[in-house]
């Protein structure tokens, strides 16, 4: 399918499913499902009663992770928000559920890196967890000749989190590297 080096590697998913194992996560929100890899891989660590609210803007990949939630018999715990993330993170947050959700997984436009973490950090709870992919962006975050809009986007989201004494963190080099962010 067009654009399949978007979705995540296998140990990145099983990296993602430990975690909401690990934390034992009921409640958990993606940014960005493509055809739905590594939601599928949430969903599946869920207990039969997890929730998880998987936002994506692109219907065609949409259809696709439907089709594999469907067939993984997960589709009772899969919430499908079609349209603009940052939309459907704003009403989640108008609609009362701040700091109600457990564990949140972003790899959506890498220019709203900053804005999707703002609205996570209000819908997920102290010691909850945000994981970002990407953060690495194939080595060009490191390299200060690299300076296009994503690049730099992600160099300065990168340096905030650094900086950002609401979460401790951990830069975990597997995949196009992910940062796991605890939300203290």
């Amino acid at each position: 399918m067009r654009g399949s080096q978007m979705q995540v590697s296998p140990d990145q998913a099983q990296l993602l499913a430990m975690l909401v194992q690990i934390m034992g996560a009921q409640r958990c929100i993606e940014v960005g499902v493509y055809t739905g890899y590594s939601s599928l891989a949430i969903a599946l660590a869920l207990s039969e009663s997890g929730y998880l609210v998987a936002c994506e803007r692109d219907a065609k990949s949409l259809d696709v992770a439907k089709k594999y939630y469907e067939l993984a018999g997960v589709v009772h715990k899969v919430d499908v928000r079609h349209g603009l993330a940052a939309d459907t993170l704003k009403s989640l947050i108008l609609n009362g559920e701040a700091c109600s959700y457990d564990f949140a997984f972003v790899d959506a436009e890498k220019k709203m890196n900053q804005e999707y973490f703002e609205m996570l950090m209000q819908l997920v709870r102290t010691g909850g967890v945000i994981v970002i992919d990407n953060v690495l962006w194939h080595g060009k975050v490191a390299d200060p000749m690299v300076n296009d809009t994503k690049t730099v986007s992600i160099r300065n989201f990168n340096q905030r989190l650094m900086e950002d004494d609401r979460v401790s963190i951990s830069m975990v080099p597997i995949g196009d590297g992910m940062t796991i962010c605890r939300k203290r």
